[in-house]
């Protein structure tokens, strides 16, 4: 592949060059001959760039951080002092196979996060554009991270686990591996969940759902009239004594044409790790 050719990687173009002569590298940075560096790019004092790394255009790579093995990064990331991206994935089966980590546009990693690439499982990490990781939070391998999540300090992702778009994590919350929680779901501070996370739903504690992201919603810009329709459809689910079968099909029957809805019960029906039932009753 020629200097300057697209190639598609994943979910991201990157131009294949070697570093741009408008990246400023830090004199005591130590950068793997193999790595590509856009134009516009930082990369501040004791970086370690190890492997062939890509690192796209206007990025800030601040100083201590440790970029590592087949690991892509789109346009103007900021990366805090002390995080390591593309680490290897802590899975006892994994035996050095290539695999990736694939990070987007616009993402604001801070202090000492930890994306590792992914595992024979899957082979690639993912995480996509505009997330804001805080402080020691953790995207372990094979993770599939949307757009505009907050992980916030010392949130955790086990392995395999996907976020939806607007997915809030609070902090020291935590995920199970192979987990799915969907949009703008919110996990409160110190809460976990072993099974899957419904759309619009907020949990507490281990497994218990305990209301609708009302202002989650409102901020993400959907209709008043859609959130009184999912806050309905959580009401039967979640406040009724019907199976879940039932309760799903009750909700298809009288709000089926709000596509919020829709997504709420699609994703339920689609859980692998079923969904929690427990509830704060007195919650809305």
């Amino acid at each position: 592949m020629k200097k300057g050719q697209l190639a598609q990687i994943g979910f991201l173009e990157v131009v294949i060059m070697a570093i741009a002569s408008s990246a400023r590298i830090h004199a005591t940075a130590l950068v793997d001959p193999r790595a590509s560096i856009a134009e516009g790019t930082t990369i501040g004092p004791y970086v370690i760039i190890d492997g062939p790394v890509q690192i796209g255009p206007r990025c800030d790579i601040r100083a201590g951080v440790q970029i590592l093995g087949e690991t892509v990064l789109g346009e103007g990331n900021v990366v805090h002092p002390y995080a390591v991206l593309g680490g290897e994935p802590q899975h006892l089966a994994y035996k050095g196979e290539p695999t990736r980590l694939e990070i987007g546009d616009f993402n604001i990693i801070r202090e000492h996060v930890t994306i590792h690439r992914g595992s024979h499982l899957s082979g690639v990490t993912r995480v996509g554009s505009y997330n804001f990781l805080m402080a020691n939070s953790h995207v372990g391998h094979d993770c599939i991270v949307g757009n505009h999540c907050t992980l916030a300090n010392q949130a955790l992702l086990a392995g395999s686990v996907e976020l939806a778009d607007r997915v809030l994590m609070s902090g020291s919350a935590a995920l199970h591996q192979f987990v799915r929680a969907g949009r703008l779901c919110m996990i409160s501070g110190l809460a976990g969940s072993t099974m899957d996370v419904p759309p619009f739903v907020i949990v507490r504690n281990i497994n218990v759902i305990c209301g609708v992201n009302v202002i989650g919603m409102r901020r993400a810009g959907i209709s008043n009239t859609a959130i009184d329709a999912v806050r309905r459809a959580y009401a039967i689910l979640y406040k009724g004594m019907a199976l879940t079968p039932v309760a799903l099909a009750e909700i298809e029957a009288k709000m089926g044409d709000v596509p919020e809805v829709m997504e709420f019960v699609s994703f339920i029906r689609q859980a692998k790790r079923g969904v929690s039932r427990d509830v704060v009753r007195d919650a809305a």
